[in-house]
Formats: structure tokens, C-alpha cells, sequence
């Protein structure tokens, strides 16, 4: 975000999405919410009552105004703290959808006092208010921009507090190691009795092992915030579109029986047995005419560099040619399936022996092979089931890299125990491990941090 943040503020923005719609909403926030909002809303109808007086969760009907001028109709609802979402004053306005209502609305509260939030403020508010700690205010993004049910699951449950509590345990434990070696700096002729070293250099080795099972969800858990991206490859006229369309279950791609009908790459997100998957259709790789068709060959190729997952896609009705081979070849490094499409056909091709990875056969005429195709994408993204438990404790890439310092400094810690290295040094390693690990909730965290984080906010969250 920048700058200062200043409590006192009160901020406003539109939560909704810009664009028509049947509603839009308005938030406020800040010491002065409900006197802003009473400058600008007029309650009409029975038991008329001023927002400054009103109860809190309680909705009013009425107008807003600017310069005795009516904007429009509106429901408004009062929220008094601490039972708010950013445990300050609030105000949420109901207005009609549609760009113009809303921006009126959010000018006139702009106009009696407010300023404009800025990205992920009101979310910000309740971190530095205690209402939820660091990691739970990642779930909130993490919710908005879920796109599958799994992933909106996982979100949910970090947001109920279910990774906090066990990162909080882990800093509560090695804050209480590092408590019991600075006791002994208090008193540097007195030596820690071997026995309770042990015991020390145990809660330690625990400690080292929870991160690192902690640590073993971090793919798991980018998958489902992040998706995979799955690049579909193939020569031309091998149905690489017809697939594309058939995994998202809609006409994307244009398809055509003419070689070379896709120029540029095309990407779409479809739901894989509960994963995102961001599925990537290429031009045709062939020695390419003209200049836009090198264009869309050399995107293609950049597109299969920065993929986890390679379709590679193969006409069963054509014989196999040099130019699969060398394809096979490059693509070896990638994880990766083979895509037999045109089965409805008479089938001419031979696959070579000793491929080592899986080769589906599929139909985009008739759908055949597309459900085992669907399976075969996700065993080789995510082995085995996907269990309720796993989904709690899923760890984001901030989360990883904080984990791997501490998990580091705790090590350092060990081996300086071990060593017999003076307990000075041995407590700057344990606290830099505790330290990291207070960054994922946000007890160490800096306003360098705050400001990354909540900028990736969209404004009204």
C-alpha cells in the first residue's frame, strides 16, 4: 500500500464487481462510518431512524443524496463493533447494480468525508485489529479467487484458523525453547544439565520434523490456488482445438479441417476432477510459412517452457513420421501424456516402444477416452486421493519460504548445540527460527510484508 496507514481514516470503495448487475454494494469502514453515511442517506418510510442511532445488523430502507440531489434507492446496514469484519464502524450500502449507481454512491460517501480504500484495506483493518491473523487474511483472497470447489474448501478452512492454530503451537513450542536458553544466559555459570539438553535438542528434532511435513504441502497446496498449466502440442490438423473444447465442454478453440487454423495460443481454465487446470492451445509445430505462423510456432514454444504438463497430441489415423520422434524427444523432460486422437478413424499408426509415458486414445467426435484422459491428468498432477484432512493445512509459496528459514535455523540450532557453541549463539539461530515462523501469521511481520500482501487485494476486499 504504501505509506502510513492511518486508523482513523474512514474508507470506502465499491465490493462488487464493476458492470451490470441486480445489485452493487458500498462499504465503509473507520472511526466515522456511520457519520459520513448519515450525511448522505435520508431513511424513508415507517420508523425513520438516523444511521448514528441505529442498532447494529440492523437494515434500513431509504435514499442517498448529494446536494439535495437523489441518486438512488438503497437498502443500508449498520455494523457496530467488535462484531464487524474489520472490528471498526460500518456501513454497507445496497444500491441498484451497474456502474453509474454505484460510482454515485461511492462519490457521495467520498464527497461527506470518506476517502477511496485502497487494494485489500478493509481486509487490512481486521489483521491490525486482531480480528483474523496474517494467514487468514491470505484465505480471503485465496476464497475470491478460488476456481474449484477443493481449492474453495482449502481456502475455508485456513480462513477458519485451522493453519494458524498449528503454526502458532510450532512458534509457542520454540518460543518456550528459546525462554528456557535465555533463563540460562541470565545465569552463564550455571551449565544446562545434560538430561535436559536431550530434552531440549528433542522438542527441536519435533519441531524440525512438523515443518517439514508442513513443508511437503506446499505443491499441493499451489496447485489448487495456482492450478497446472497443461500445454496441448501436436502437429497441425492433429485436433489439438477439437481436445481443447472437449475438456472445457464448450466450442474455445476454432476448429477446421484446414492445417495451421490456430495462429496464437489460447488459454482456459477448466475444473479436473477438482483441480484448476489452465489448459494452453498452440499453433501447429511444423516448419512454419508466413510470418504470423512463425509467430504463433515460436509462442508455442515458449508456451512449453514455462508448463508443468505437456499433451502432446497425435492423429491415430496418420502414420507416425520423423517429426513425432523428434517431438517425442523433446518433450521428454516434461511430465506429459500422448494424446491418440482420431480413433473413430482406421487407425494407421504405431506407436514406438519404450515411450514411458501414458498414451490415452480418445475421440473428439464422440467424446470416447476424454474421462480417462480427465483421470490420467490428474494422477500425474496429484497422486493418489484427495482427503478432507489434507485440505486444513495447506501452505502458500510466502508460507514455504518462511518454513524453509526457520526449518534452516533450527538446524543451525542443533548442530550448535551439539557442538557445544556457547548459548549466545545457539539462541541467535532460535530466534531467527522463531522469528520466520511468527511471519506466516503475521507476528513478526513488517510493513514491507503488509504492503505486498494486501496490494494483490482487489479494492473493497
Amino acid at each position: 500500500m504504501g505509506g502510513a496507514f492511518v486508523m482513523e481514516d474512514t474508507i470506502a470503495a465499491i465490493s462488487t464487481p464493476v458492470g451490470e448487475a441486480g445489485l452493487a454494494v458500498v462499504r465503509l469502514s473507520g472511526a466515522q462510518a456511520l457519520t459520513v453515511a448519515d450525511r448522505c442517506f435520508v431513511p424513508l418510510g415507517r420508523g425513520r431512524i438516523k444511521v448514528c442511532d441505529a442498532a447494529s445488523h440492523t437494515v434500513h430502507y431509504g435514499k442517498m443524496v448529494s446536494s439535495g440531489k437523489r441518486l438512488d434507492e438503497v437498502m443500508l446496514t449498520v455494523y457496530h463493533p467488535p462484531r464487524t469484519f474489520t472490528r471498526e464502524p460500518m456501513v454497507e450500502i445496497s444500491c441498484h447494480g451497474g456502474i453509474l449507481p454505484a460510482k454515485l454512491v461511492l462519490d457521495a460517501l467520498l464527497a461527506a468525508g470518506a476517502r477511496m480504500a485502497e487494494p485489500g484495506e478493509f481486509t487490512k483493518r481486521a489483521f491490525l485489529n486482531g480480528r483474523i491473523d496474517l494467514a487468514q487474511a491470505e484465505a480471503v483472497a485465496d476464497i475470491i479467487h478460488s476456481r474449484t470447489e477443493l481449492a474453495l474448501e482449502a481456502a475455508n478452512e485456513q480462513l477458519e484458523g485451522r493453519l494458524s492454530r498449528r503454526i502458532n503451537l510450532l512458534r509457542d513450542d520454540l518460543m518456550s525453547v528459546l525462554a528456557h536458553l535465555e533463563a540460562h544466559l541470565d545465569f552463564p555459570d550455571e551449565d544446562i544439565q545434560p538430561d535436559a539438553q536431550e530434552k531440549i535438542r528433542g522438542r527441536l528434532e519435533d519441531a524440525l520434523v512438523f515443518m517439514t511435513e508442513l513443508l511437503r504441502t506446499a505443491n499441493e497446496g499451489r496447485i489448487l490456488r495456482r492450478g497446472i498449466r497443461a500445454v496441448i502440442v501436436g502437429r497441425p490438423n492433429a485436433g489439438k482445438s477439437s481436445l481443447l473444447n472437449e475438456l472445457l465442454g464448450q466450442n474455445r478453440a476454432i476448429v477446421s479441417p484446414l492445417a495451421g487454423t490456430t495462429r496464437d495460443t489460447i488459454e482456459e481454465t477448466a475444473n479436473i476432477r477438482g483441480l484448476p487446470v489452465v489448459f494452453i492451445d498452440t499453433a501447429g509445430l511444423r516448419i512454419a510459412g508466413d510470418a504470423i505462423e512463425q509467430e504463433g510456432v515460436r509462442r508455442t514454444r515458449e508456451a512449453l517452457a514455462r508448463v508443468e504438463l505437456v499433451l502432446h497430441v497425435l492423429d491415430a489415423s496418420a502414420l507416425w513420421t520423423p517429426e513425432d520422434t523428434a517431438h517425442l524427444e523433446e518433450f521428454s523432460g516434461k511430465k506429459r501424456i500422448l494424446i491418440r486422437n482420431k480413433i473413430d478413424l482406421t487407425p494407421r499408426m504405431e506407436m514406438p516402444s519404450g515411450i514411458g509415458s501414458p498414451v490415452i486414445d480418445v475421440s473428439c467426435v464422440n467424446g470416447q477416452g476424454i474421462e480417462p484422459l480427465k483421470d490420467s491428468i490428474k494422477e500425474l498432477v496429484w497422486a493418489g486421493e484427495i482427503r478432507a484432512g489434507m485440505l486444513q493445512v495447506m501452505i502458500n509459496s510466502r508460507h514455504q519460504e518462511a518454513l524453509n528459514r526457520a526449518r534452516e535455523a533450527t538446524r543451525r540450532t542443533i548442530e550448535a548445540m551439539d557442538g557445544g557453541a556457547p548459548l549466545d549463539l545457539v539462541a541467535i539461530d532460535l530466534r531467527i527460527a522463531t522469528g520466520a515462523v511468527g511471519e506466516i501469521v503475521g507476528k513478526t511481520a513488517t510493513e514491507d510484508l503488509l504492503d505486498s500482501i494486501f496490494s494483490q487485494f482487489c479494492i473493497g476486499k
